[in-house]
């Protein structure tokens, strides 16, 4: 039997990508996926996956302590996707954002010091640096998260920070940037917007539409997480970004450009709140261990586009469902 592998939130959707990720890559690993099947979770996401004896799912919460005091004695490595990520959800009920984020990871990786867990990585955001007026954040930069999600993710990586240096257990931490890809919820800028065109619909853009991120391909940031299970330095902390700056008002017009839609399809909207405006991280460490991105975003945001355009079985209830 190969190495057994705990994957918390992986009914969301980085955490999905990663365990198919993992299973192509390690054909003899064996993954159990907990996840608690909120509104983000989502089960048909990873069913496919139940047809191999290599994926458990298990329906549960980070939370719950005596469930993830069974599995984290029963792992070799613990992969934690398990949170509450979205700013404006979190503007609005921060408070499960604080007991997921942060609780929840203070189970989960007291859990797997007690058990004496080899790999423990704690995978966060590059939110928790703030905004970046110029220049390129390292690991070293100060935490200045503004919202209370951002906050959730910094409270929650200065804990796992703790027990490295309290316990002297050998955890990670990864910061990456924006995401996209397959299988992510449909309230985030990139689905919402594809899914909004496709249904004839506008898309909303924030304030001036110059707010600046960085995209890495969903493939990408799971290849630098899985790389880091052995390559990565134990204690350290790692960015993990794809130099791919671009403004919201440039990612919109090449979504409209792709789905054949003009400007008449914008709807600007006042900015929230806890909105920064500049990501930008350094990922000079991770890359000299010898991972870059193998898609640029120009290739990958027209394949993106067209998985959501194939798959509104998939999203489609989902639309339905949200507030």
């Amino acid at each position: 039997m190969g190495r057994r592998f705990l994957v918390t939130g992986g009914a969301g959707f980085i955490g999905s990508n990663f365990i198919r990720h993992l299973l192509e890559q390690e054909q003899t690993a064996h993954v159990t996926n907990l996840d608690a099947l909120t509104y983000a979770g989502v089960k048909a996401t990873v069913d496919e996956l139940d047809v191999s004896d290599r994926h458990r799912f298990v329906h549960g919460d980070i939370r719950d302590g005596a469930l993830v005091d069974e599995l984290a004695g029963e792992h070799d490595v613990i992969i934690n996707f398990a949170a509450e990520t979205h700013v404006d959800r979190s503007i609005g009920g921060p408070a499960i954002f604080l007991e997921t984020n942060v609780v929840g990871t203070g189970v989960l990786i007291d859990a797997a010091r007690r058990h004496g867990v080899g790999r423990f990585i704690q995978v966060s955001t590059d939110e928790v640096y703030g905004s970046i007026a110029s220049g390129y954040a390292d690991e070293a930069a100060p935490l200045l998260p503004s919202s209370p999600y951002s906050a959730a993710k910094a409270g929650a990586d200065l804990l796992v920070d703790s027990y490295r240096t309290t316990y002297d257990y050998p955890a990670i931490i990864t910061r990456c940037t924006n995401n996209y890809g397959p299988y992510q919820f449909p309230e985030k800028v990139i689905p919402l917007f594809v899914t909004n065109l496709a249904q004839g619909a506008r898309v909303p853009l924030y304030g001036d539409g110059l707010n600046e991120r960085d995209w890495l391909y969903v493939e990408d940031h799971c290849a630098a997480i899985y790389m880091l299970v052995d390559e990565g330095v134990p204690g350290e902390t790692y960015n993990i970004g794809a130099g791919a700056q671009m403004t919201n008002r440039q990612l919109t017009t090449q979504l409209l450009d792709l789905m054949g839609r003009d400007e008449s399809y914008v709807e600007y909207v006042a900015d929230r709140p806890g909105h920064d405006r500049r990501y930008a991280v350094d990922s000079a460490k991770i890359r000299r261990l010898g991972w870059e991105p193998a898609h640029t975003l120009g290739e990958r945001l027209q394949t993106t586009v067209e998985w959501y355009l194939t798959h509104e079985d998939w999203w489609g209830p989902l639309r339905k469902e949200q507030p």
